[in-house]
């Protein structure tokens, strides 16, 4: 089992950039396949950024594809979201996950898939 907490969301204008972080405990980082998403009110989860276990492959929303980077650090059992060129329609609440029993290079951006969730971290930029 692990235990995922977020943190660094806040309010940003239009243009920004913001770095959120996904802090684990439990078994390490590296057994788990990892995603971020994000919920606005009114709107369904959707899946923003995924890494597979092996940190070899990502894949992205097409929304956020060339400004959202997702990056992992085994070693300090972190899981990064770095959003640049933020816009107002990136607001909502963002959450880490994480997937467990998986084959090393499967990225997975289901949510129905995914084993634990963060808290969440409200992202809001404004205009």
């Amino acid at each position: 089992q692990v235990q995922l907490v977020e943190s660094g969301g806040g309010l940003v204008q239009a243009g920004g950039s913001l770095r959120l972080s996904c802090a684990a405990s439990g078994r390490p980082l590296s057994t788990y396949a990892m995603g971020w998403f994000r919920q606005a009110p009114g709107k369904e989860r959707e899946c923003v950024g995924a890494i597979n276990r092996s940190r070899s492959s990502t894949d992205y929303a097409d929304s956020v594809k060339g400004r959202f980077t997702v990056s992992a650090d085994n070693a300090k059992n972190t899981l990064y979201l770095q959003m640049n060129s933020l816009k107002p329609e990136d607001t909502a609440v963002y959450y880490c996950a994480a997937k467990f029993s998986i084959g090393a290079f499967y990225v997975v951006t289901d949510p129905a898939q995914y084993d634990y969730w963060g808290q969440g971290t409200q992202v809001t930029v404004s205009s």
